[in-house]
């Protein structure tokens, strides 16, 4: 990284240089399988780390017939706290809730939220819409077990895909809306159009164009990949709740959160867009303070638009 470049605390620092070093691998469908232990058994020491500093409970449920990762901070009060559905990210072709502990878990410890992770299905074997249904059918579930007034809806990535696709779902179906979204580096353009795929492909160390172009080829199917169900930026967003988007300045995205953004205020709708000088794609997941600030940030939010 240049001298010239972000100021970045000495373990996000340290952090670029290893994950630049590494280089970004893009899957092969026949290595899928092998991709995602992969991707699992590179997170465990951080998921490890991050449960052990969880003070709550961790369970498995069964809502609306899609398995779900729950994790309730101690002391929460269904009657007074939030709770926030997530979504995992991992290009809806690997990742699961499992790895998503790594911001889970301090966002519920510090939001005092209750957050409910769907283990939603995956692509190429299950493409659009068949994860977003999984989506669709906990959110109601959980409409019945807690005032909207007290929901959010979060995720990163191909997760914030899934969260803001799952606003424009619920309201166009006349369901009530959650409080607030938090949308981490919303993959929410899979066409994968704007200005960061060309000036941050290469310069972001954890995603490149060959990668995200792989993955909307799988997740998409037959269907184009700018249609509004596979990317919910071509949708209309009258009427979404407040919302905060991260990213930074190497997201590989970066693009794509700010054309969501002014998509979002032109609609009227709340939005507080972060970008954090420095750094790239779901920096949220990797352990450097920047991330614990981030995640910080993301629990007032909710704390703040999640009414008692």
């Amino acid at each position: 990284m240049s001298t010239r470049g972000a100021v970045l605390s000495a373990a996000a620092a340290a952090l670029f240089g290893e994950l630049e070093h590494a280089g970004v691998v893009v899957p092969r469908r026949e290595a899928l399988a092998e991709h995602r232990a992969t991707v699992r058994a590179g997170f465990t020491p951080w998921v490890e780390a991050a449960v052990a500093a969880f003070d709550g409970a961790i369970e498995s449920e069964t809502i609306a017939e899609v398995d779900c990762r729950v994790l309730t901070p101690a002391g929460w009060d269904a009657g007074r706290d939030a709770c926030v559905l997530y979504a995992f990210g991992g290009g809806f072709v690997s990742g699961s809730t499992f790895e998503d502990q790594i911001v889970a878990a301090p966002l519920a410890q510090s939001a005092g939220a209750r957050v409910v992770m769907p283990e939603y299905r995956l692509s190429p074997e299950h493409p659009y819409p068949l994860p977003q249904r999984d989506m669709h059918a906990v959110y109601p579930a959980l409409l019945d077990r807690h005032d909207a007034a007290r929901l959010a809806v979060a995720g990163e990535s191909a997760g914030g895909n899934q969260a803001l696709g799952l606003l424009q779902h619920a309201r166009d179906h006349d369901l009530v809306l959650p409080a607030c979204a938090i949308l981490i580096s919303p993959w929410c353009d899979l066409a994968n159009r704007g200005d960061s795929h060309d000036f941050n492909d290469g310069r972001d160390p954890t995603l490149d164009n060959a990668w995200v172009d792989r993955a909307a080829e799988w997740h998409a199917g037959g269907t184009p990949r700018d249609d509004p169900g596979v990317s919910p930026l071509y949708a209309d967003m009258a009427g979404l709740p407040a919302t905060l988007i991260t990213s930074g300045s190497r997201d590989l995205l970066l693009s794509q959160c700010l054309r969501l953004a002014a998509k979002l205020r032109a609609a009227g709708v709340d939005c507080d867009l972060r970008v954090h000088d420095g750094l790239w794609h779901v920096f949220e997941f990797y352990p450097i303070p920047e991330a614990a600030v981030s995640i910080g940030e993301a629990a007032n939010f909710i704390r703040a638009h999640c009414v008692a």
